[in-house]
């Protein structure tokens, strides 16, 4: 994206070198303006982490703009409508990362300048003016629904829906269905045991007023990469809620307080300052198997919450453990 941008705002100062690019004081002034603005954006991606959504939709306004002045500040009007198929790019990026209103604002500048350029060209050759208008429209059509239909196709193949969007960790439902599925697949000779934790992030509404959502969105991405890295393969792991991540995985022994230690110094580390508070419910895998499993699942989240609830409640930053509690659904079973 940096690339990209320098090159667009390359595009001036190699026309200055030529016969075709501005040359009064206005023009030369508002060319360097979009040099500098292009180098400014080109910073902002350069920078280690993805640019939140306000700098990215501040990028997009002042990159309409910049493609805006370039094409009007060329000399000659037929060079000038050429440099409207930049919108293409934008509108491009637009379509994939944003909203259909920021790309009806993306156009609507396009079309004002594409409007301004052609007339100009009229003048000299109406069939020419008609012939480019179309073609740029074509393009700037093309590209931004092509997009639109990739992104829609990509989101359809990997199963996009069963992922919590901030972190890309399960949702609610999909946690549910795997972890369902993990106790239903099991026989009843197997030996291992389920723990389910419960992890809570303290001081959540503090840290979301004190820093905004902006720095509690980085804060849960960091939190999510570190329980991908140290949890297990095959563990299960969700975000389902603001400051809430439930985690399944399978022991040979009886004791997942290890795992739950773990989990709170990753939290730790993710972000200065911020701690968790961690219920955990361990039980034996086989004697599940004659149950409803969603059921179960239903009934070990809970445990393991009150027990969260009780960590939270005796000052946080600690973990409370049911360890082989008697379940109510398998009473019927």
């Amino acid at each position: 994206m940096a690339g990209i941008v320098l090159g667009l705002g390359l595009v001036g100062p190699i026309l200055l070198a030529g016969r075709l690019g501005p040359r009064s004081a206005g023009g030369l002034i508002a060319e360097a303006a979009v040099v500098v603005s292009c180098v400014a954006m080109a910073v902002v991606w350069l920078r280690p982490g993805w640019p939140s959504r306000r700098a990215s939709q501040a990028c997009v306004v002042l990159g309409s703009a910049c493609c805006a002045v370039a094409c009007i500040v060329v000399p000659v009007p037929s060079l000038g409508i050429l440099g409207v198929t930049s919108y293409a790019v934008l509108g491009s990026y637009v379509a994939v990362f944003h909203s259909p209103r920021l790309l009806a604002f993306t156009w609507t500048v396009g079309a004002g300048v594409l409007a301004y350029l052609s007339i100009r060209v009229a003048q000299v050759d109406p069939s020419t003016a008609v012939a480019t208008v179309l073609l740029i429209v074509m393009v700037n059509l093309f590209a931004v629904f092509a997009c639109r239909m990739f992104t829609r196709l990509f989101a359809d193949d990997t199963g996009h829906r069963d992922l919590e969007p901030v972190t890309g960790l399960l949702n609610r439902d999909s946690f549910f269905e795997q972890v369902a599925g993990l106790i239903g697949a099991r026989s009843r000779d197997d030996d291992r045991r389920l723990a389910m934790l419960v992890v809570s992030l303290d001081g959540y509404s503090l840290l979301t007023g004190l820093h905004g959502p902006a720095a509690v969105d980085r804060a849960r991405v960091a939190v999510a990469r570190g329980l991908r890295e140290t949890s297990r393969r095959d563990a299960v792991i969700a975000h389902t809620g603001d400051s809430e991540f439930w985690i399944a995985d399978l022991f040979t022994i009886a004791d997942p307080n290890p795992l739950a230690e773990r989990v709170r110094g990753v939290i730790a580390s993710a972000r200065p300052g911020l701690t968790a508070s961690v219920g955990v419910v361990c039980t034996p895998l086989a004697p599940l198997a004659v149950a409803p499993a969603y059921d179960v699942v239903e009934e070990l989240l809970t445990i393991a919450g009150s027990a969260m609830v009780e960590a939270r409640g005796a000052g946080g930053n600690q973990t409370r453990s049911a360890i082989d509690p008697g379940l109510t659904v398998l009473r019927g079973a």
